[in-house]
């Protein structure tokens, strides 16, 4: 027998094995010690460098210009020219490139990589880097008011799609006062690895200009003035033969020929002989633009200028009318990507970099620990819980949880992924949706068991019984995340991801793990006897009768919430949405964040968040708050009063941009409301098109009077909390996916019963696996309210709340609405599928035709 399961051991030993490695670091190495430790020849002789490099920090820090161990090492292989790759990490592969500059940038970053976690926290928990971007005024001020806030919203736009490219991130991307972006970069850090910082540096104004007829390019700059209309640029490239940076000269002129905001693509391509191109597409206003201008300008050199620095000057062989052109030279491949990523840039104003900050969590240290101390207790609970209704099942589905949570983070790790406030809110409708596969599991071999199956056939039972529901709720649920992950932004993007990875581990966590231990288990014997605590088995509560009335109930409380929210106003909605006040204080005697946030809320202050940050390259750290719009000024008035001794200074109050823009709210809309389409589309498909309509009854009406709720409640919506309320849907749909699967599968039992008598059989012999889901989600809800605060708080006030609601909704919402549609008869409903009961007489086939 043991065979017979050898295949699925050595996958889950497997799977397990690669998660554990693929979370291997955990946290976060110095990178000096990381370096000591990496490297693989004349470690001697590299510690004397660290050493020099250690002399090098703290003489930079002594000059108040304090550098990291990356920046050190830098500045030492340039000035002595020393390859650090192949000197003492020859085991890194950085591939063909031969100038020491450039080795030694990839190499440090290569190794800055593998120094930290693989699995990294978003800026909400972590950190990272804040920069502020200032538009040229001179620019903005030949502008009109539409023009100027059209231009610095396209720059946005740009600047969230350039930030996204470098992974699940979410990075908040906002304007700042009428002409400045700031952006927070989770994770990064310029002390250790300055150039993560081009990523937002490099877009800029982008140009095609003239290169002067009858001049190329010339080894030095030659003596005295351009001629008029022109001047001089340097243009840096690699020989590939030698690996030496060359400088060559051409005079260029000041004007633009025309820009790259046209440019609808460029991307570098190798043709059959193994060199690269850089292809280039127009759209059809720079069809026209770039066509003139190579048709009167065929055999000049055209440059290729970004932020005034010339990238490129290719030959205009002949005119190019197409829309599509082809940049060739002797590049290499990180030398064409660099080009195409130049011209992907397509901003109509000059950016230039104003603040930039190293920044501490969002969330005080004091909330992530209670956080951490949340999850702890939280899920010691719901282990407990299991294990009181199924004794040894509750060990096994203990397993499957932590087995499977060990599998998303291992996959989040391996994509890249950050983990952040709605990556948690994703793992934990995750953890719900895995228990509450296991508790279908139990509950259907529980009915077994006591029909007098033996444990091993109540076993096989059960497994196949629950399966339709737990495919059925699991794909259901695929469908929103994967739309939260196809069109959402920032946290929205960020939770559709995490629960898109988080079903398909569920699925293996329940289907394949949980099955394998409990048939290694019950099959040969080693556990004769499975004790289940039993629940609501014996209920005849008639569900139907009380549906008009609970149906009004839903109405009156969608009703009061509606009407809740249109009394508050804007006020329902927290700075991400609608911006507010920074105010910028320093400070003699730190605070705690935790007690300034008690203060402001003591003094009438909602919506407070503080956190410390530090200039890059200055010891000097600041304390910022963000309020709402017009609160900056009297809060740090309340404050002083209250911290005396801290004796808390400002230095000026900004007025920030919403980080949720109008395109983000929409998107968002946009992903529920496509998600509610595909649900209504599959169950109609897998089900019948009456239970489209009920399950989507259902999920509307639980949203809404969430909402209701949370309005009631005095609380403010932020962009954490579209996750939260996405997360309610996706609860919501997965427990009336049960309900109904249920009543398709009673409906083939029982040939002879009223659709009345089938929907409430269905719903009582669901009621004890409903109470169970429900109890397991409200304790993991309840400890991180009681022991949390801030987002976390709302987000777990919104799963208490919608786990009441969408309860009551799959029992009195969902199954009357689909027992109204079809007028209260089984015989409208087996119309329309295949449910219908099949009478065969005995006999030969023949005989019954």
């Amino acid at each position: 027998m043991f065979r017979r399961y050898l295949p699925k051991l050595i996958l889950c030993a497997t799977v397990v094995v690669w998660a554990v490695f693929a979370l291997v670091p955990v946290q976060d190495r110095d990178f000096a010690t990381y370096l000591r430790e990496s490297a693989s020849a004349k470690q001697s002789d590299f510690a004397r460098l660290l050493a020099r490099a250690d002399e090098r920090i703290a003489a930079a820090k002594a000059a108040g210009r304090p550098i990291s161990t990356y920046t050190a090492l830098k500045q030492i292989g340039e000035q002595d020219q020393i390859d650090l790759g192949q000197e003492y990490f020859p085991h890194v592969n950085l591939g063909p490139v031969k100038n020491i500059e450039r080795r030694n940038a990839m190499l440090l970053n290569e190794l800055l990589k593998r120094s930290k976690g693989r699995l990294q926290l978003g800026l909400d928990l972590k950190g990272g880097v804040a920069v502020t971007l200032q538009a040229n005024s001179a620019e903005l001020a030949k502008m009109g008011d539409y023009e100027r806030s059209s231009t610095l919203a396209q720059a946005i736009k740009v600047m969230s799609e350039r930030v996204n490219s470098l992974g699940v991130a979410e990075p908040v991307i906002r304007a700042s006062g009428d002409d400045r972006i700031e952006i927070q970069m989770p994770g990064a850090s310029t002390k250790e690895n300055p150039d993560l910082l081009n990523v937002i540096r490099k877009p800029a104004v982008l140009e095609f200009r003239l290169v002067m007829q009858g001049t190329g390019p010339m080894a030095s700059r030659p003596p005295g003035e351009p001629p008029p209309g022109y001047e001089f640029m340097a243009m840096e490239s690699e020989n590939h033969r030698t690996g030496q940076i060359e400088t060559t000269y051409f005079v260029v002129k000041t004007v633009a020929e025309m820009t790259g905001e046209n440019i609808s693509d460029a991307r570098p391509m190798e043709n059959e002989f193994g060199q690269y191109t850089i292809h280039l597409g127009f759209n059809a206003e720079g069809r026209k633009q770039f066509g003139d201008v190579t048709s009167a300008n065929v055999n000049r050199l055209l440059a290729i200028v970004l932020d005034g620095k010339l990238y490129s000057a290719p030959n205009i062989d002949e005119p190019i009318l197409g829309g599509n052109a082809s940049i060739r030279g002797s590049f290499t491949p990180q030398e064409a990507t660099e080009l195409a990523q130049v011209l992907n840039n397509p901003l109509a104003v000059r950016l230039d970099v104003q603040e930039q900050y190293e920044v501490g969590p969002s969330l005080a240290e004091d909330a992530v620990a209670s956080a951490k101390l949340a999850f702890v207790i939280g899920t010691a609970l719901t282990v407990l819980f299991i294990l009181a209704f199924y004794t040894l099942g509750g060990v096994v589905a203990a397993v499957g949880m932590a087995i499977n949570v060990l599998i998303i983070l291992a996959l989040m790790a391996s994509f890249g992924a950050t983990l952040t406030l709605p990556g948690i809110a994703g793992i934990v409708l995750t953890l719900a949706m895995s228990v509450d596969a296991n508790i279908l599991i139990f509950e259907r071999m529980k009915e077994e068991l006591r029909l007098g199956k033996t444990l091993p056939v109540a076993l096989e039972a059960g497994f196949d019984k629950a399966w339709s529901a737990i495919i059925d709720g699991n794909l259901t649920t695929l469908i929103t995340a994967a739309i939260m992950a196809w069109l959402g932004t920032g946290p929205v993007k960020g939770f559709g991801v995490t629960l898109t990875i988080g079903i398909f581990t569920t699925m293996f966590a329940a289907v394949v793990v949980s099955k394998l231990v409990l048939e290694l288990l019950v099959l040969p014997g080693v556990v004769k006897r499975l004790p289940m605590f039993s629940i609501l088995q014996t209920t005849r509560v008639d569900f139907l009768k009380h549906g008009k009335a609970a149906l009004i109930a839903a109405g009156v409380l969608v009703a009061v919430g509606l009407g809740a929210v249109a009394v508050r106003g804007g006020s329902v909605y927290g700075i991400d949405f609608t911006g507010g006040d920074t105010v910028t204080l320093t400070y003699a005697k730190k605070v705690d964040l935790g007690q300034i946030r008690s203060a402001a809320a003591a003094a009438g202050f909602k919506e407070v968040t503080p956190v410390y940050q530090q200039p890059v390259g200055s010891d000097h750290e600041v304390l910022k708050i963000t309020t709402d719009f017009d609160q900056g000024e009297p809060l740090v008035a309340k404050l002083q009063q209250a911290f005396p001794d801290a004796q808390l200074r400002s230095e000026g109050v900004a007025r920030i941009g919403p980080s949720v823009g109008h395109e983000i709210q929409w998107n968002a809309l946009t992903s529920l409301l496509l998600a509610l389409a595909g649900m209504l589309v599959y169950v109609a498909f897998r089900f019948e098109f009456g239970y489209g309509v009920g399950a989507l009854a259902a999920v509307v009406v639980a949203l809404l009077v969430t909402v209701g709720v949370f309005v009631l409640a005095g609380r403010q919506f932020n962009a954490s909390m579209v996750a939260a309320i996405l997360l309610v849907v996706g609860y919501g749909i997965n427990d009336t996916i049960v309900v109904f699967d249920r009543i398709r599968e009673e409906l083939k039992l029982n040939p002879t019963g009223t659709l009345r008598d089938i929907v409430n059989r269905s719903l009582n012999l669901t009621l004890s696996r409903t109470i169970i889901t429900g109890g397991t989600t409200i304790l993991t809800a309840v400890t991180l309210m009681v022991v949390t605060s801030g987002e976390v708080n709302d987000i777990a006030f919104t799963l208490l709340a919608g786990v009441f609601t969408t309860t009551f909704c799959s029992l009195y919402v969902a199954t009357p609405v689909f027992y109204w549609w079809h007028k209260g008869d089984r015989k409208h409903v087996e119309a329309h599928h295949d449910i219908a009961p099949k009478y065969e007489w005995a006999g030969s086939s023949r005989a019954s035709e």
